[in-house]
């Protein structure tokens, strides 16, 4: 069984930005610019678009919401602090009960 700081590292940040990646390829951002935005390397980046990694949790609206607005927000430069961003998104996913999380799924 995975403590729950292993479950955010392992299974919901690569989710969070899986789906972040996948909004911006989406706007037209290629994958090297997706990867300096995001902090993270371009092969990374071509393992979330191509759902190798990071494709196990479905989010509801409000959290595919925020993370359409962050991905708007990175592209025009408004984003000061992506960590506490990505956090924000994390907590919303956190307190969704129905989220399909890996510890509380036993489906998956």
């Amino acid at each position: 069984m995975k403590s729950p700081c292993e479950e955010i590292v392992w299974d919901v940040l690569p989710s969070i930005r899986a789906a972040i990646a996948e909004e911006l390829i989406k706007r037209g951002i290629s994958q090297k610019d997706v990867s300096r935005m995001l902090g993270i390397t371009p092969p990374a980046v071509s393992q979330y678009v191509s759902k190798k990694r990071g494709y196990n949790i479905e989010f509801r609206e409000d959290i595919r919401e925020a993370i359409g607005e962050l991905a708007e927000d990175l592209i025009e430069g408004k984003v000061d602090d992506l960590v506490k961003r990505i956090c924000g998104i994390c907590r919303m996913l956190q307190e969704d009960e129905s989220a399909c999380i890996p510890t509380r799924c036993k489906g998956k």
